[in-house]
């Protein structure tokens, strides 16, 4: 995740030291896409009305619009990889923030599942990845979902963080995964499965948690 929040809240460091709530407010109403208010969103995340404000900045300094379509999201995301190829899992990445389904991200979307991934519960971090790797939305993860979202992390991260990997590694990698998650063995993994196995298994968690390093 920190390659999204640092490049949305770079610009922030310069901001002014004491704002109130008018200026903000006629901020919002300057770009084509005015988000909830701030008060609503501090509702509904983890995230105090300042840091709000910071990352709202942050946010509109990238995207003046107020919203992010998939061709900039995949923009900003690459300049983090140079060394491998981000679009896939940028991709997938995306689809995994814009909850509505409409083709962009606007700021709601942004700071709900960045409240999650820094401040949620185990849990609620669990849920958040479960539809990451939840490709095709139908409340399961099968085999070619989770090897989708795995080769693309190994070929965002290119041949100079894993530079012996073989062509299958992502495969096999997977089919551990799938072994300790599919535990009825019918070939999919269901969000209760793939929480348990995460909160039984420190080695799964400890996988998940590498990955985090590319959300």
């Amino acid at each position: 995740m920190g390659a999204v929040v640092g490049t949305l809240t770079m610009q922030t460091k310069q901001r002014r030291p004491s704002r109130d709530k008018a200026d903000d407010d006629l901020e919002m109403t300057m770009v084509c896409h005015r988000p909830e208010g701030l008060d609503q969103l501090e509702a509904q995340t983890n995230f105090s009305k300042r840091e709000l404000q910071v990352l709202y900045r942050g946010f509109k300094n990238e995207c003046p619009s107020g919203v992010v379509n998939e061709d900039t999201f995949k923009q900003i995301y690459s300049q983090f990889f140079p060394h491998g190829d981000a679009s896939t899992y940028a991709h997938y990445l995306f689809n995994a923030f814009d909850t509505g389904h409409t083709g962009s991200i606007k700021f709601e979307d942004f700071v709900t599942a960045l409240s999650i991934l820094l401040r949620g519960s185990v849990t609620e971090k669990l849920q958040w990845t479960f539809n990451l790797y939840d490709i095709n939305r139908d409340g399961y993860i099968n085999k070619e979902e989770m090897t989708d979202i795995v080769r693309a992390i190994y070929d965002m991260m290119g041949k100079y963080t894993y530079p012996v990997l073989k062509n299958d590694a992502p495969k096999q990698h997977v089919d551990a995964f799938f072994q300790k998650m599919d535990k009825n063995r019918d070939g999919v993994v269901t969000l209760d499965e793939f929480i348990l196995s995460c909160q039984e298994d420190e080695n799964i968690m400890r996988s998940l948690q590498l990955f985090e390093n590319v959300i």
